[in-house]
């Protein structure tokens, strides 16, 4: 299928091009954005990394998670290239074996860690039946470009080669959203050139990838969840200089060749600054013939997907892990 028809086809355009976003975000999600007014007034360029992390931890802890019952979910560490990665492994309820999800969660490579995506990953674990595999990667600006990219790719190669990990008749995936649907990605396209780990599919949840300030959605999307200046302050924090951002192995849509990397679900939200970079990486995968599953939430903002506690319960969010565990399911065989 040529790209422009894949997008047509993906978003139900009727001809007066393709319906990527509503007329204004749906109201559960404005309510979430109106209660964290008071997060999103202070400038994360002003009060620095630590200063944000600290909010974040605050609003986090302010949370009534109720998470759905998933079989265990236990820390451990994984072998890094500069030290222990500190992980956290979800197994779904019931007798294995369980196909295997390693997951990198989001943050702009500089917030985020096992606690800010545990709601989500037992969403994910519930909902896919597949075991979740979660990477506390290292963190910008303490870490620049590459150190998450090291410890991802670490984190899968450790996956696939731990038979206590990995059933040997299981599928294996990479997933993430934001900054970690980047590693995703870049995982993938790794393990694609490195001859690595032989992935089965790719969860791409509003990745990082593939954004242009020129696009429509940069341009007129900002100011919802992220300002320019907030994406600028996590590029600074996490690329330091213009020259890592042309390596493919920090936006893997600059790589050459695609073709190699497993079939994807690619999600958007309309009014995300990020969603048409998301849109590029979709159109480029099936331009190299990789099959892709996009969706777009028109009604949606970044890190919708997320809103899943009872303080922030956003049905959309629900509906888009369900998808994206059926997508996962069906592609590593967990519907049995």
């Amino acid at each position: 299928m040529a790209t422009e028809d894949f997008l047509r086809a993906e978003t139900g355009d009727d001809g007066d091009g393709p319906r990527l976003a509503a007329d204004e975000p749906h109201p559960d999600v404005q309510s979430v954005l109106h209660s964290r007014r008071w997060l999103r007034s202070v400038g994360m360029s002003t009060i620095g990394a630590r200063g944000v992390r600290l909010l974040a931890k605050l609003g986090l802890w302010l949370q009534d998670a109720d998470p759905p019952a998933v079989g265990d979910a236990t820390d451990l560490t994984i072998p890094g290239p500069d030290g222990e990665v500190p992980a956290r492994r979800y197994r779904p309820i019931g007798a294995g074996p369980y196909p295997t999800v390693v997951f990198y969660h989001g943050g702009g490579f500089v917030l985020g860690n096992l606690d800010s995506h545990d709601l989500l990953c037992r969403h994910l674990t519930a909902a896919s039946g597949c075991e979740v595999v979660a990477v506390d990667y290292r963190l910008a600006p303490e870490h620049p470009f590459p150190a998450a990219v090291e410890d991802a790719y670490a984190a899968l190669e450790w996956a696939a080669a731990d038979p206590d990990v990995l059933d040997p008749d299981g599928g294996l995936a990479v997933a993430g959203d934001s900054a970690g649907g980047n590693l995703a990605a870049v995982a993938a396209l790794m393990a694609a050139e490195r001859d690595g780990p032989d992935l089965d599919y790719q969860s791409l949840v509003y990745p990082a990838v593939g954004t242009r300030e020129e696009q429509d959605s940069m341009q007129e999307y900002t100011g919802y969840v992220l300002s320019e200046d907030d994406i600028r302050w996590f590029d600074r924090c996490y690329y330091g200089s213009e020259i890592h951002r042309r390596n493919p192995y920090a936006d893997p849509s600059r790589a050459c060749d695609l073709s190699g990397v497993p079939p994807a679900t690619v999600v958007t939200a309309g009014f995300d600054p990020l969603r048409d970079g998301g849109i590029a990486y979709a159109r480029r995968l099936v331009g190299d013939g990789v099959s892709v599953r996009f969706r777009n939430y028109p009604d949606m903002v970044h890190g919708f997907v997320g809103m899943l506690s009872e303080d922030e319960d956003v049905a959309r969010a629900h509906e888009a892990v369900a998808d994206i565990a059926a997508d996962l399911r069906r592609a590593l065989g967990a519907d049995g």
